[in-house]
């Protein structure tokens, strides 16, 4: 099992060149792809402030990319979003910390490109 940030999942959606070959293959060989209810969150965010634009409600595309085979949507609980808010960790992003807690939470690394997740530990990252 690994857990995509956001920007992973979305790379590796739209099958883009700037996803790592590392994080690609990481992909590819995992039984379960996790994604955070908090990178759908910030996704919506990025379309709503025209960062990425699409040809569908972000909604609709969100839902497709859940569909792909093996991802799992992981919800953000209670306990989910006490450990997030209780890392040892200067970095304020709530989202990040949303990821990077699910991954911790699931004994999975997380596959990012952000350095500050990557230096992160107990984070285990991919790249």
């Amino acid at each position: 099992m690994i857990v995509l940030d956001t920007q992973a999942w979305f790379w590796w959606v739209i099958d883009d060149p700037r996803l790592s070959k590392r994080a690609r293959v990481a992909i590819e060989e995992a039984d379960v792809i996790g994604v955070s209810m908090a990178s759908c969150v910030e996704f919506a965010r990025v379309v709503a402030r025209t960062r990425i634009l699409l040809d569908r409600h972000p909604v609709r595309w969100i839902r497709e990319a859940l569909a792909y085979p093996n991802v799992r949507l992981f919800e953000i609980t209670l306990d989910l979003a006490g450990e997030a808010a209780y890392l040892d960790w200067r970095h304020q992003d709530p989202a990040d910390r949303m990821i990077v807690a699910t991954a911790i939470a699931n004994d999975a690394p997380v596959v990012s490109k952000d350095d500050r997740i990557r230096m992160f530990r107990p984070a285990r990252a991919i790249w």
